[in-house]
């Protein structure tokens, strides 16, 4: 058994690339120096056919695929995006604890300034944990401080778009405080333009954002694995017609079929359904090698969808031994400790389909979670929709990133 554990544990430490991929990475980043010859390079901008769109009424011109940064740790990568012609970078206050930021900072600088665009968000800590809802202490001063800092590690004097993180309801859009901060940022020209980004309630969000009239771009997860994807897109659509700028995200829906990952998306083609939808003006996957990277700028080459691409994506079929939770929020409910369980399965997600723990850990630091869960509890509660296991997953969670324990039934 000790045997096996060492050898989870140094899969998910290392990535599917394995040891040669982490130490490919370091060397990249300068972390190990290594005397191998690497097996690809960067890759040139002649090589692609960008697609470029407008990004709703901001008017700026983006590519169709543009870079989720959060889960990239190589700056080689990042300037490699910019140098192949993507133009946005979408990056957040707490990714990574701010080293994400900071990164971007060291790779766009002494680049023009109109030379890319970069997209950043804030969560403020002061929300309650199963809900996401905004307590009494919240305030636009601890949100505009917490942009002075993204400012200072950017190395910039503003960002093009400033959002709030993470948002499922209308209310969390619409709070005063929030649109203080968000109004006196832009007014500061600390950013040119204000939005929100959605993990799950995307429908409900876009509402509260329409009714706010203040916004101008959304940040949605979109997929093909959503059970409720038609009714997000609708939603896009109400918000491009609106003239917000739609940014999709969440597009490779857990790069994994089955939780033991054997099976991997068509990224290809789930990049490709995204970009089919004409309210999506641009994509931000969240590639983090030079193969990846490559990958998601040949798809500007021809974004039809072959007939083995759509079936690829198996529409129609229903998944439930994935990566990725639908944030359908039916959980919240059912689980006496109220905990937050889209954010723990995203969590999840993090760790085991994207390999990297210590995002999962960031994510599961901020949600001031008790040291144990589910000790009050013989067998969960929790009926997921999808039949995902919660208890069994939260403890392989634990397991993987001990940031708390989870109670034996």
């Amino acid at each position: 058994m000790a045997s096996r554990k060492m050898k989870r544990r140094d899969f998910f430490r290392l990535g599917l690339g394995g040891a040669f991929g982490f130490l490919a990475s370091k060397a990249w980043s300068g972390g190990i120096k290594t005397s191998f010859k690497l097996p690809f390079s960067p890759p040139s901008p002649e090589k692609y056919k960008l697609i470029y769109r407008t990004l709703g009424r901001t008017g700026l011109k983006v590519t169709a695929v543009s870079m989720g940064v959060m889960n990239a740790d190589n700056p080689d990568v990042v300037r490699a995006a910019l140098d192949a012609g993507i133009i946005l970078l979408d990056t957040a206050h707490s990714y990574q604890r701010g080293r994400n930021e900071e990164m971007i900072g060291q790779v766009i600088k002494g680049r023009p300034r109109d030379s890319f665009l970069i997209s950043t968000k804030i969560n403020p800590p002061t929300r309650d944990r199963k809900t996401g809802d905004f307590l009494p202490e919240t305030s636009a001063g601890q949100f505009l401080e917490m942009l002075n800092l993204s400012l200072q590690r950017l190395g910039l004097d503003y960002v093009d778009i400033l959002c709030l993180h993470n948002t499922t309801k209308a209310q969390h859009v619409l709070n005063e405080v929030v649109l203080e901060a968000l109004e006196k940022a832009r007014k500061e020209g600390k950013t040119r333009f204000i939005g929100a980004s959605t993990h799950a309630g995307q429908p409900e969000v876009i509402k509260g954002m329409l009714q706010a009239r203040v916004y101008d771009v959304v940040i949605a997860g979109f997929n093909f694995r959503q059970e409720n994807r038609e009714e997000v897109r609708q939603a896009l659509k109400e918000a491009a017609a609106a003239g917000l700028g739609v940014i999709a995200m969440k597009t490779q829906a857990g790069v994994y079929w089955d939780k033991e990952k054997t099976e991997k998306i068509n990224m290809k083609a789930a990049l490709k359904w995204v970009l089919n939808e004409p309210a999506v003006h641009t994509a931000i996957p969240g590639f983090t090698t030079f193969e990846q990277l490559e990958e998601d700028l040949s798809v500007m080459a021809d974004l039809t969808l072959t007939a083995e691409e759509l079936r690829d994506l198996r529409l129609g079929e229903i998944h439930s031994d994935g990566m990725y939770c639908q944030g359908c929020l039916s959980c919240l409910e059912a689980c006496p400790e109220e905990l937050p369980i889209p954010d723990l399965m995203r969590a999840y997600m993090y760790a085991c389909g994207y390999d990297n723990p210590e995002l999962a850990r960031d994510l599961l630091s901020s949600l001031d979670l008790p040291s144990t869960l589910c000790r009050n509890c013989q067998s969960c509660r929790v009926r997921c929709r999808l039949n995902l296991n919660v208890r069994e997953r939260l403890a392989e969670l634990a397991w993987l990133v001990p940031v708390f324990t989870v109670a034996r039934p």
